[in-house]
């Protein structure tokens, strides 16, 4: 090796600023509170940028998974969402809670389930065999999971004799299907409370047993009739239509969006933008592909975007095909509160311009 090459390989390991790979921080399952198996993943490692918080993906129960990014901004309204949970459950000291199916923490946040002082474990396998097993030896006051495979393995308990060691006065918290509503009266037989969650990994949970969760919540006619509503939250549609009754959800007669029925609008609303509190609309165009690209929602930006606005003001367009957003109907959304999420989507984005973290080996200017 020449001198000079010499001397280059001694400053770099002297004054290298630029991380090694060994160097370079790292988020496992275990950082993010999902270090569980499922039988449907594989555990790959990726790079992250700085500016998510954590990558996750939707269910695919449909189609292919979409893959998530969930940002620093969003993290203080799951905090609260988690809180206000576990407050509806009289569990705000905290609670000691067995997860089947390792992503749904992924729409709490490690974060938030700390901040709500939960403590929860994992299955060592994905089977009724282990949660039961799980069930008895940890005695959990909470059990999240997937409302027909908890059903199931209640019925498998009973079979197996093991009801006098199953824990007492167990909280079902159902969450990722439309609720099996056979699971209720079984539960009952258990001593046991069942609660429906709904919610997505994009925006995290939205409703317990037919009521909101976040303050940024509203219900908007749906183009699958006049019993149904689509919901919006912080004025980013989420693609479902519910039924709305004044009977009230079968776990809470006060909540009246019917969780467990539900049925995917058609056509999509999409997002219009036409007044911003940003000062540059360049702000809010970035923010729209950065929502498209992380939660798979369209925003669009009017022509006649009007920045520096006292107030951010959305519309929802159905997205027909060969219709145009002059001809559909338009409901409005007017902020600061019902479009909170997406005021916080905006400042994610200014956080990133602003705090970027760039690498010298990918120089994009000419």
């Amino acid at each position: 090796m020449s001198d000079e090459l010499k001397a280059i390989e001694d400053a770099l390991e002297i004054f290298g600023t630029v991380p090694t790979l060994d160097e370079m921080p790292r988020r496992n399952l275990a950082d993010k509170g999902i270090a569980g198996p499922t039988a449907a993943h594989v555990i790959e490692e990726v790079h992250t940028p700085f500016n998510l918080a954590y990558l996750t993906f939707t269910t695919g129960s449909s189609a292919f998974q979409n893959i998530v990014g969930v940002t620093h901004a969003e993290l203080p309204d799951r905090s609260a969402v988690a809180r206000e949970i576990f407050g509806r459950l009289n569990l705000e000291g905290g609670a000691k809670m067995l997860v089947t199916y390792p992503p749904l923490v992924n729409v709490f946040s490690k974060q938030a389930l700390e901040d709500s002082a939960v403590t929860w474990s994992h299955l060592k396998r994905s089977s009724r065999d282990a949660l039961l097993l799980a069930a008895c030896k940890e005695q959990p006051q909470v059990i999240l999971g997937e409302s027909s495979f908890l059903r199931a393995s209640l019925e498998q308990a009973d079979a197996l004799g093991l009801r006098a060691q199953m824990p007492e006065g167990c909280v079902l918290l159902c969450a990722g299907t439309p609720l099996d509503e056979e699971l209720i009266a079984r539960a009952a037989s258990f001593g046991y409370t069942v609660h429906d969650l709904y919610g997505c990994q994009e925006f995290g949970w939205l409703a317990l047993d037919g009521r909101p969760l976040r303050d940024d919540i509203s219900l908007v006619p749906s183009p699958r009739g006049d019993a149904w509503r689509e919901l919006v939250v912080g004025g980013l549609p989420m693609g479902d239509s519910f039924v709305v009754s004044k009977v009230g959800h079968v776990c809470d007669r006060e909540g009246e969006i019917i969780t467990y029925r539900r049925a995917r609008t058609y056509p999509e609303y999409e997002v219009v933008v036409t007044h911003t509190t940003a000062s540059a609309a360049d702000t809010i165009e970035k923010a729209a592909r950065t929502i498209l690209r992380i939660k798979s929602r369209v925003v669009k930006i009017s022509p006649d975007l009007v920045t520096g606005a006292e107030t951010t003001r959305l519309e929802l367009v159905p997205g027909v095909v060969g219709g145009t957003a002059d001809a559909a109907e338009k409901i409005v959304i007017e902020g600061p509160q019902a479009t909170k999420l997406f005021e916080a989507m905006v400042q994610a984005q200014r956080d990133m311009s602003s705090h970027a973290k760039t690498d010298p080996a990918w120089v994009k200017g000419r």
